[in-house]
């Protein structure tokens, strides 16, 4: 894997990026640096989502950065995308993994139960994702999660921990220095007037903790 699951993991929102604007703001944030970039929209057609999807595809690997797709096996297949990121109601994580091969990226949301993360990890994810832990833009009515969460999966799990859930550069700190492996964004990148700016900034919160892992 080119690049390490540590880091800043951005998130496509159909809200906040349409057309041209989508690439032009990925591409400033792959500069600045990603460790992931996951393409969600939820409202798109598929033909739409599938020229979306081949775009980023094709962009992520001029700056070898994995691209995964948000709860779409098939479409990550269509446009042979790096994984996928699944919640707890998608496609069970056996079933990607067989469609998908080893050498797929899958990532489990798993809210804020850490028996849920264990599980995943133990049924082969990549890695988990806890969260909300701040009020979101994205998901108003997402089930809040304590920072203990984090403390607690980063002495029970192996795998990558991602933290979500309306994260800036002045909260973020908390969330790396507890275990979070990657911070999941969405409006605090792609809503900046400068969104390269922002993704140096948030790559510096990385920089002041030590990988432990």
């Amino acid at each position: 894997m080119p690049h390490p699951l540590r880091g800043v993991y951005a998130i496509t929102d159909e809200n906040l990026l349409a057309g041209p604007a989508l690439l032009l703001a990925v591409e400033e944030a792959l500069r600045a640096g990603l460790a992931l970039l996951q393409y969600r929209n939820k409202r798109a057609d598929w033909k739409r989502r599938c020229v979306e999807a081949a775009q980023l595809s094709r962009l992520c690997r001029q700056y070898e950065t994995p691209l995964l797709i948000n709860d779409d096996v098939a479409l990550c297949l269509e446009v042979g995308a790096d994984g996928v990121h699944l919640g707890q109601t998608d496609s069970k994580l056996l079933e990607a993994r067989q469609r998908l091969g080893d050498s797929a990226i899958i990532g489990i949301t798993c809210h804020s139960d850490v028996s849920l993360a264990q599980r995943a990890e133990a049924a082969g994810a990549d890695y988990v994702a806890f969260g909300r832990f701040f009020p979101s833009l994205t998901k108003p009515h997402a089930p809040p999660a304590s920072i203990k969460v984090l403390q607690q999966a980063k002495t029970l799990l192996a795998i990558p921990i991602v933290a979500i859930g309306g994260i800036n550069t002045e909260n973020g700190q908390a969330l790396v220095t507890a275990g979070a492996d990657m911070l999941a964004v969405i409006h605090t990148l792609f809503a900046s007037p400068d969104v390269a700016v922002q993704a140096k900034a948030l790559n510096a919160l990385f920089r002041t903790t030590p990988n432990t892992r």
